[in-house]
């Protein structure tokens, strides 16, 4: 699932010692000249005559220290890493004392990802210029790309005392302050970039991020807009608004904003066809509409229904899908062909990515398609879980945790230990946790209470299958939270307070899933009160089912 994206650190560029112009007595052919001249053509951003330049002062002066230094500058813009990391070690072996060599060398290993080699470098350049604040800001920068958050942090720390306007400093402060989920300090770092810096769009961009984390909303949706006033071409920010105002139920405006993901520095939904985008216009009557995936498989679960309402609308429609989903969402009916993600119908006459849909119907707060099952498991396999769990009581499924590599992992996940008020409720309780972290075996030994199936799920087809034979579905913010919804399931869906754009803000019931019902943090990170609630609703929930 998408959530907002934040501008990449403010990184000092690579550099290179100011060239100076040539003297009027100087020799028309001289080395300086050519270093000279490439300077001026490498700040043009001509880089092949720049390097040709200077080729030719390194021709006239091979041990010219500087015009290897510009020369691996020259590389690193045109993105040929190992040439330009040879040009900066010639550089440093003809000067070693050659600080700039050191940090254009860090700043393109840090680029191909050799973080520790980076750190090598700036260390070496800082040992030469201990009171450089771009370095300190740059090392700062590697570490935190190596997850080591707070040793970045101090590194910035150190390169405001020495630099106490250097407004990037602060504002790859506030990044860290906002990874480490200090968002307070993360909003003051991004106030004193733009006090120091007032047309800092990236500032104003990322703060958005950090007011909508604190679910102030229009304050988020006001810092967006003026992101987006300051810097136009800036589509993270437009990305980031829709994002806010689709949160804030205002669909209209948010699905329209919501183009812009096609235009990020990574785009999504972004495929180029022959065949004309469909973005509701046109009649689409008698007319074959392909219909691509994008992003997660809980987006792909939650918009695959806009697939019948283009049957509807007389479409034959051709979707992809992720792989995982094939054999589920195959069994659909005649007008809806399912292919796997990476096919492509040898026909059809328009096209459109899956996330469009809702802005190609119009679709608004009060008219989301929210039909109460529609997918459905197979009936075979649903009834092979019978004979694997004969039923003994009340059946409730529970994941409390989602793929570890997700962006938004450390909020939407919860311990399993801090769920173990809830198992005590005299249930059958089935895992359907397919990725198990540290300590979850041994505390799932310790708790026979718990089937564990979810590593007997293949693919979709068995997880739904699974969750047909289920009374109740405990879970967090996942794909399964998604298909059980899908499929009309009673489920309780764990929120974080700085909850996904789809669940919108402040209600405990989703238009998107009747089924659903949401259990929201109160603050920031806790969990404590979400299961103190769920313990109390799912008292409720024996009790009544107890008297049936």
């Amino acid at each position: 699932m998408t959530v907002s994206l934040q501008q990449p650190y403010q990184q000092v560029t690579v550099s290179y010692r100011p060239f100076a112009a040539a003297e009027p007595t100087a020799a028309p052919e001289s080395a300086e000249t050519h270093y000279s001249r490439a300077g001026a053509l490498q700040g043009q951003k001509r880089f092949p005559e720049a390097l040709s330049a200077f080729d030719k002062a390194i021709a006239l002066k091979p041990d010219y220290a500087e015009a290897h230094n510009g020369r691996g500058i020259v590389f690193a813009n045109l993105s040929r890493p190992a040439e330009a990391i040879a040009g900066f070690d010639r550089a440093i072996a003809l000067k070693p004392d050659y600080a700039e060599a050191h940090n254009n060398r860090g700043l393109v290993l840090q680029e191909i990802g050799r973080l520790d080699d980076a750190l090598a470098s700036f260390d070496k350049a800082l040992a030469l210029q201990p009171d450089n604040a771009r370095l300190h800001s740059n090392r700062g920068t590697t570490l935190h790309e190596a997850g080591r958050l707070d040793e970045a942090l101090a590194s910035y720390d150190r390169a405001i005392t020495l630099k106490n306007d250097y407004a990037e400093a602060y504002y790859n402060r506030g990044v860290i302050l906002q990874d480490l989920q200090k968002l307070d300090e993360a909003l003051a770092a991004f106030a004193a970039a733009i006090a120091l810096k007032p047309d800092y769009a990236a500032a104003y961009n990322n703060r958005g991020v950090v007011l909508q984390e604190l679910k102030r909303l229009p304050e988020a949706a006001a810092a967006f807009e003026k992101t987006i006033a300051l810097n136009g071409s800036l589509a993270e920010a437009y990305l980031n608004q829709s994002y806010c105002l689709l949160l804030m139920g205002r669909f209209a405006e948010g699905w329209r904003l919501h183009e812009w993901r096609k235009k990020t520095a990574t785009p999504v939904g972004h495929r180029l066809f022959p065949q004309p985008l469909w973005l509701g216009e046109k009649d689409v009557a008698g007319k074959t509409v392909f219909v691509h995936c994008e992003q997660g498989l809980g987006d792909t679960i939650q918009f695959y229904r806009y697939g019948k309402l283009l049957t509807q609308r007389g479409a034959k429609v051709v979707m992809s899908v992720q792989e995982p989903l094939c054999s589920l969402l195959r069994p659909i009916g005649p007008n809806i062909q399912i292919l796997n993600a990476h096919e492509i119908p040898t026909a059809f006459d328009y096209h459109c990515p899956l996330m469009s849909l809702p802005l190609a119907f119009g679709t608004t707060l009060e008219t989301v398609p929210s039909e109460p099952a529609y997918i459905v498991a197979d009936a075979q396999r649903s009834k092979a879980w019978d004979t694997r769990l004969p039923r003994t009581k009340l059946r409730i499924g529970i994941v409390w945790a989602g793929n570890a590599k997700h962006r938004n992992d450390r909020n939407r996940s919860i311990a399993l230990s801090a769920l173990a008020p809830l198992l005590s409720a005299d249930a059958q309780w089935i895992s359907l946790q397919k990725e198990l972290r540290a300590g979850d075996a041994d505390l799932l030994a310790g708790l026979p209470q718990i089937a564990r199936c979810g590593e007997e799920l293949t693919d979709f087809s068995d997880t739904a299958a699974l969750l047909d034979r289920l009374d109740l579905i405990i879970t967090v913010d996942t794909s399964v939270a998604h298909l059980a919804g899908a499929m009309g399931k009673p489920v309780w869906i764990l929120l974080a307070f700085n909850t996904d754009w789809r669940w919108l803000a402040d209600r405990d019931e989703s238009p998107w899933y009747p089924s659903a019902r949401l259990f929201r943090q109160d603050e920031l990170g806790s969990w404590d009160n979400v299961v103190a609630r769920l313990g109390a609703a799912l008292r409720d929930y024996m009790r009544a089912h107890s008297k049936s």
